[in-house]
């Protein structure tokens, strides 16, 4: 040990036991002055104390009366501290015997937890069982009644959940109602959240999605927010298909960092596209894309399914395109941004979009296509697009000649026999 740091240490020790030395002395001295007062006192007390019963007299010292008023004084305190003990005794026996219950009670509820996370569910509904036939005895009555039926419903919920794990419903009812009914009692009433999470999830296990919504209902608002209500919750909008109720929850959940960003991403993204193709018409989809927020519209799938979902419910393609745009720039920064298939969708529907208009395509765009093709010359899939904008604007010439570097360089059969299929009807135009 450093002994810079020995030093300060030996200080406050020397300083404590110089102290208690110093106490002790002090006291030492009072105890010295008070016998030394007390001898003196009684050596030069010449009082005497006169007792008259006629025809009788008797003197007494004042120093013997004041150490025989000291003397019944102590033999009263101790009277009166033994019949104190006696009485006693009763209310010793009754707190023996309740300590008694409660180790006994203790102890059974840790084996039902043990046994509980150990698996062997019948063993613990047999100690949650034994604990509250000790708990519920007649002799040992627990003096804080509030402490006593908290316990007393905690063990009907653990025997109900061993009863659950094994597939026996009627007893984990039976012990679920009784645990219910302690509800109600406002010493009870604070643990009331855990048993209608625990209700909500045996009623999922069960495949009942509304009786797991109605105890979700049943929580307070701080409750309803925790993970594992949101947890609970998201289970019941999936199994009920309200994607939109789904959707916010997982929202939550990655606020709450219950999930992780990337999880929460392709969760919100499975999601989303659900919305977006129960749309029916275009009113729908434009509803459905307002409800997601900024992070979620810029999911490439989810912006490439909600094009095309919009295109083929006849919506405008100035609208698609706006929101492929996103999807375009990342693209166009960054060649390894979008997976080859996500590449192929977007050249997809933004051909769709090209071909179902009957006005020509806006100035930027044609001029983003064309920049997009010249700074990647050999991608075939922008070869391609940028072909089928020629083909819009009426530009046969140098459509065709980026079908034919198309044709040659494509790997995909579908996009080479799209360009030859578009080629062969431009030489046709021909003659």
């Amino acid at each position: 040990m450093c002994p810079g740091w020995t030093k300060p240490w030996r200080r406050s020790l020397l300083r404590l036991r110089g102290a208690k030395v110093v106490r002790a002395v002090l006291w030492l001295l009072a105890l010295f002055g008070i016998a030394v007062g007390s001898a003196l006192f009684a050596a030069g007390n010449p009082g005497t104390v006169t007792f008259f019963w006629p025809p009788y007299r008797v003197d007494l010292s004042l120093n013997l009366v004041l150490l025989g008023l000291l003397a019944l004084f102590v033999v009263l305190h101790l009277a009166l501290g033994a019949l104190d003990a006696f009485a006693g005794i009763p209310g010793q026996a009754r707190r023996w015997r309740l300590q008694q219950k409660e180790r006994l009670v203790q102890s059974s509820l840790v084996d039902a937890l043990v046994h509980l996370v150990a698996g062997r569910f019948v063993r613990a509904r047999k100690a949650a069982e034994y604990a509250l036939a000790m708990h519920t005895r007649a002799d040992a009555k627990d003096e804080l009644p509030g402490r006593s039926l908290r316990i007393q419903a905690i063990l009907h919920l653990l025997a109900a959940e061993s009863a659950h794990a094994v597939q026996d419903h009627s007893l984990r009812d039976t012990h679920f109602h009784q645990a219910t009914e302690l509800l109600n009692i406002p010493e009870v009433s604070g643990t009331q959240e855990g048993f209608y999470m625990r209700a909500a999830r045996w009623a999922l296990d069960d495949h009942d999605a509304p009786a797991a919504a109605q105890w979700l209902e049943r929580l307070p608002q701080g409750a309803a927010r925790r993970t594992v209500a949101l947890r609970l919750r998201f289970r019941v909008a999936r199994m009920q298909g309200e994607n939109a109720v789904a959707l916010e929850t997982v929202r939550l959940l990655v606020k709450h960092r219950a999930i992780s960003l990337s999880n929460g991403a392709s969760i919100s993204q499975a999601l989303a596209l659900e919305l977006l193709h129960a749309g029916q018409d275009t009113g729908q989809i434009l509803t459905t894309w307002d409800f997601l927020d900024e992070e979620e519209r810029t999911l490439p799938d989810v912006a490439l399914g909600m094009a095309k979902h919009w295109l083929a419910k006849g919506g405008d393609a100035e609208q698609s395109r706006q929101w492929l745009l996103p999807v375009w720039e990342r693209m166009v920064q960054d060649t390894k941004a979008l997976s080859p298939l996500q590449r192929m969708r977007l050249v997809r529907v933004l051909e769709t979009g090209l071909l179902a208009q009957y006005e020509a395509p806006e100035v930027k765009w044609v001029s983003r296509i064309e920049a997009a093709q010249r700074a990647q010359a050999r991608d075939p899939l922008l070869q391609y697009l940028c072909a089928v904008m020629c083909v819009r604007l009426s530009l046969w010439g140098k459509a065709q000649h980026l079908l034919r570097q198309c044709i040659a360089t494509s790997p995909d059969p579908q996009i080479k026999g799209d360009a030859q299929r578009i080629l062969v009807s431009l030489e046709q135009q021909k003659g």
